[in-house]
């Protein structure tokens, strides 16, 4: 796998770890609504529910699931259904301002959340399934095992810029628990945020389709 295949995945896995999307913002709203310690609870949640994904494309499971209308479908709309949730349950917390980190337990809790979040994002799969492969050499071994490390080298990278990004949310944060009112309205529109990345995953359309 070394070589010129391998050095151009690592520059476009770069690329896509260090463009903002669903996940960068995710996490960010999570920092900004709970704190660096749910913050990077997210992170390794969010990296965990991916290295799911990477494992299931490997082992051919997320292709299955991709091919079915049925099943895209269905998984699809359950994380959907999970992300507004969340949304509406941060909106709901956002009366009880918070100007300390969350607690050991709650931060469990969010990293069992970002594992949900992430594993139940049926547009996580279409991506590994369609970039990976791209960088797969039959030639040079075991394609399945060759998909797992390039998917973990990718969770990894991913992983690196939102423990960035929870970095700089938390600073931001850390700033506004002097004006309790502007952080609650921070907290409200982390609410909103989650929840609508929940709508945007309703609204997916299986690749292909």
């Amino acid at each position: 796998m070394i070589g010129s295949n391998f050095v151009l995945f690592l520059l476009a896995a770069l690329i896509v770890a260090a463009v903002p999307g669903p996940g960068i913002f995710y996490v960010a709203a999570r920092t900004l609504s709970g704190g660096k310690s749910a913050g990077y609870a997210s992170t390794f949640g969010t990296a965990l529910g991916g290295l799911v994904h990477v494992i299931g494309g490997a082992l051919g499971v997320s292709a299955i699931i991709l091919a079915s209308a049925e099943l895209f479908t269905a998984l699809k709309f359950a994380g959907a259904l999970y992300l507004i949730w969340l949304g509406i349950k941060t909106l709901r917390e956002a009366r009880d301002v918070l100007t300390q980190p969350v607690a050991a337990a709650g931060t469990h809790h969010v990293f069992r959340e970002g594992v949900l979040v992430e594993a139940l994002n049926p547009k996580t799969a279409a991506f590994f399934l369609a970039f990976i492969p791209q960088f797969v050499d039959p030639a040079a071994g075991s394609v399945a095992l060759q998909f797992v490390t390039l998917g973990l080298i990718s969770v990894v990278l991913n992983t690196l810029a939102d423990v960035i990004v929870v970095m700089m949310a938390a600073s931001a944060r850390a700033g506004l628990t002097r004006h309790p009112t502007l952080l609650q309205r921070l907290r409200q529109g982390s609410g909103l945020f989650i929840a609508g990345l929940g709508l945007s995953l309703a609204l997916a359309r299986r690749p292909g389709s």
